[in-house]
């Protein structure tokens, strides 16, 4: 399988967000990254279901909904009414985290499971053939424009051999600090989906810079 590119829709430009939309439509990426924050787990707030709702309406592609919130298991229907493919929420955030994951999934969605740099991926050993993505935090959640991690590198190399093990499907999407420099070493140690935020929204030819990330992973 080659990559997966998502485009974190969090760096467009809200007052052209159609125009963005259309870009990624008519782009090599493969989904749509939307980060839900709710000023509690995070420290900052983004959107809610009117911007998805709108992104829904004109996507071609899938979008994948990551909840940065508490409570997330609170919303699944509403999300799923406005319009997610794919909805990750945090192991931190999760006290009872198969039951929600099994909940995603009964609502017709993919169910990810997104965890914070300071997170094992070893806690995940019992969910993770229940577990369609695992959003690998690589800088600390709330801020777009932050650095690469660099001891992700470890992490992704661990969950790899542990889906391997399962004989599990996940993919391993990685969410924070993703640039053209470091994507291929991330792809080169296990990585299936890279979000991309500032590295393509900042790019005077977003559309080429998303080409150029999925050329790595062919």
């Amino acid at each position: 399988m080659s990559v997966i590119i998502a485009p974190s829709v969090l760096s467009a430009d809200f007052l052209n967000l159609g125009r963005d939309v259309e870009m990624i439509n008519n782009s090599a990426a493969g989904w749509f990254h939307v980060d839900v924050m709710d000023g509690r787990f995070v420290p900052n707030i983004s959107f809610g279901m009117p911007i998805i709702k709108a992104i829904k309406k004109q996507a071609s592609k899938p979008l994948d909904v990551h909840l940065m919130i508490v409570e997330p298991e609170r919303y699944f229907e509403d999300f799923k009414n406005a319009g997610a493919d794919i909805l990750s929420i945090h192991y931190e955030a999760s006290t009872h985290l198969h039951r929600s994951l099994q909940a995603i999934k009964a609502l017709g969605m993919k169910a990810g499971i997104a965890i914070n740099p300071h997170t094992p991926v070893s806690l995940l050993a019992d969910v993770i053939n229940d577990t369609d993505v695992v959003c690998m935090m690589s800088v600390n959640p709330g801020f777009g424009g932050q650095s690469f991690i660099p001891n992700t590198l470890n992490k992704i190399k661990a969950l790899k051999q542990m889906i391997v093990e399962k004989g599990a499907t996940t993919l391993i999407e990685i969410d924070g600090g993703v640039t053209l420099d470091n994507a291929g070493s991330i792809l080169a140690a296990g990585a299936d989906v890279l979000v991309a935020g500032n590295t393509v929204f900042s790019s005077s030819d977003p559309t080429a810079t998303i080409a150029a990330l999925r050329a790595l992973g062919k």
